[in-house]
């Protein structure tokens, strides 16, 4: 399988956890999802009254410099240890 048809796979799986991941866990997928698909982040950071909003971008933020295969094989991998257990 190619890289893009694991990370497709990848996104399917995650669908199919019997719960879901713990929040940080959540906000992993989040930022590696989004570097993989958009790369490095843009806009300004959400403010402060938006807690999630903030979450999210500082996720992403964290990936910033990561090229997109790279956060594609790190996406897979991570759901495949959530997957696994």
């Amino acid at each position: 399988m190619s890289l893009e048809d694991d990370f497709a796979a990848a996104q399917q799986r995650i669908k199919t956890l019997p719960s879901a991941p713990p929040p940080d866990k959540l906000l992993e997928l989040y930022g590696l999802f989004k570097q993989s698909n958009q790369g490095d982040v843009s806009g300004k950071r959400p403010g402060m009254l938006d807690i999630r909003g903030r979450a999210k971008f500082d996720a992403w933020t964290s990936r910033k410099g990561m090229s997109q295969d790279a956060a594609k094989q790190a996406y897979v991998e991570l759901v495949d240890s959530l997957v696994v257990g």
